[in-house]
């Protein structure tokens, strides 16, 4: 008697495999799993495949799902916002001025990657700034960040 695979056999090797992942620390058998689901469908709908094209089917389409998530997938869902970051990180953000006019000394300016969470903040100013000025942070006090406006002079200072 021959054991002849049939597509149902990869989908049970499919989710036991993504199964796996919850005793696995690695998040590799993951993509193992959803290649042998891949290879199931494609059993599916093409019968034909023999075992030797459908075990490299399901090595190629394995490899390419976890290249696919370190290459594609987990570089989009790194955190790129500096919350959480302490006092140092935060000192040296350069944003734009987005509203002058406000009570005591205040702007609004909105920084290219969020500062502390957030990516527009009420500040503190130093000097006179119009909209559209660059401003840097140059420290906190309590909730509001204190900045002064901002030249390319100061980046050739700070990397001297």
């Amino acid at each position: 008697m021959e054991f002849v695979l049939e597509p149902w056999h990869w989908f049970v090797l499919g989710i036991l495999l993504i199964l796996s992942e919850l005793l696995l620390p690695a998040f590799a058998a993951l993509w193992f799993g959803v290649g042998a689901i891949m290879v199931g469908i494609l059993y599916f709908l093409f019968p034909m495949m023999g075992p030797t094209v459908q075990l490299t089917t399901w090595i190629v389409l394995s490899i390419l799902c976890t290249v696919a998530w370190f290459k594609v997938i987990k570089p989009l869902s790194v955190d790129k916002t500096k919350a959480g970051l302490s006092r140092e990180a935060t000192i040296g953000q350069v944003g734009m001025v987005i509203q002058t006019n406000m009570e005591l000394n205040q702007i609004k300016v909105r920084f290219p990657i969020p500062v502390l969470g957030n990516a527009e903040w009420i500040c503190r100013s130093q000097s006179e700034v119009q909209v559209g000025d660059r401003v840097r942070v140059i420290d906190i006090m309590g909730n509001d960040l204190i900045v002064q406006a901002h030249s390319y002079n100061d980046n050739e200072k700070a990397s001297k």
